[in-house]
This record gives structure tokens, C-alpha cells and sequence, in this order.
């Protein structure tokens, strides 16, 4: 019975590691892992290993995972010690191309850069700063919250604060 590349489970099928044709062995929740994300849980200890494979196509492999893994704390102090040499650090960015870029909108839909204006469509209550951002305020040169989509920084009275995007129209 053939054992998983990076947990060393038994039952595993062969996987291809795009966009090259190295083929490696993953057990199920591996191979869902690798093809739609993984979650953050004891399973994943095992990229303390997998990271220093010998093997290119499981290094590559467990980079995309640790990298998709980047906020559980361990995986990203895993990522910034682990070496890939510059020809295998290409071939797991170029795996990980496919993931959606985030885009952030307006409260009508319209697409919000970084340096636009925006108009408050509510009273919001800043809290910690014991003010209230007033209907209609616009908020100018705002900066995009890059891991959410659904956030926006900006200044409002001389105040640096976040605000959701479904409170703002773009001017």
C-alpha cells in the first residue's frame, strides 16, 4: 500500500503538482487540502517535515500549504525558516497563481482602489475615539485592508480608523 508524501498516511493515490508533471502520493485529506485549501488543525504538524523533503514536488507542495496556512502562527514561523532554492520557489508560486484575487466594493458595487475618495452613507460610532463619523463625511486617499474585503482604512477627524465598505459609496 503506497504511504502519503507529506503525512505518511496509508491509502494514498498518485497527485500531479501543476504546472509541472511531478507526480507525488497524497492521502485524501492531502489532496483536498492541496486542491481547495486546507484548515488549520494538528493534520498539517506534519509540513515541519514534508518543508525539507529531498523530493522537489513534496517541498512544493508543502510550501502552498504552509503559505495557505499563513495565519495559524506555526506555519508562518515554519515558512520564514523554511528554504526553497529559487528554481523550486518558482514552481510553488506558480501554483499558487490560481487564488482569487481579493476585490473590495462600495455599497453600490462599484470597485474601490487604493487613493479614492469615498462618501459615508451612515452615522458610525468610532469606537475608542469617542467620536461619531457623520453621514455624508468624505473620506480621501483610503487604503484597501488587503486579507479583507469587506474593510477599508481611512482618516475622519485627524483619526485613522477602519471602516466597512458597506457603509461607503465611492465619490
Amino acid at each position: 500500500m503506497t504511504t502519503c508524501s507529506l503525512c505518511g498516511a496509508e491509502g494514498a493515490s498518485d497527485y500531479t503538482v501543476a504546472p509541472r508533471e511531478d507526480v507525488i502520493a497524497l492521502c485524501d485529506i492531502c489532496r483536498t487540502a492541496a486542491q481547495a485549501g486546507p484548515q488549520d488543525g494538528p493534520h498539517w504538524q506534519c509540513l515541519h517535515e514534508a518543508v525539507w523533503s529531498e523530493i522537489p514536488a513534496v517541498q512544493v507542495v508543502a510550501y502552498r500549504l504552509l503559505k495557505a496556512l499563513d495565519t495559524a502562527p506555526w506555519a508562518h514561523e515554519l515558512l520564514d525558516i523554511a528554504y526553497l532554492d529559487p528554481e523550486l520557489l518558482a514552481w510553488a508560486e506558480a501554483g499558487l497563481s490560481g487564488q482569487p484575487e481579493i476585490i473590495h466594493r462600495d455599497s453600490n458595487g462599484a470597485v474601490l482602489a487604493s487613493g479614492d475618495t469615498v462618501t459615508l452613507i451612515k452615522d458610525l460610532p468610532v469606537k475608542g475615539a469617542g467620536f461619531t463619523a457623520k453621514r455624508g463625511t468624505a473620506v480621501r486617499n483610503i487604503s484597501l485592508v488587503q486579507d479583507n474585503p469587506g474593510q477599508i482604512e481611512g482618516r475622519v477627524e485627524g483619526q485613522r480608523i477602519v471602516i466597512l465598505t458597506e457603509f461607503v459609496k465611492r465619490s
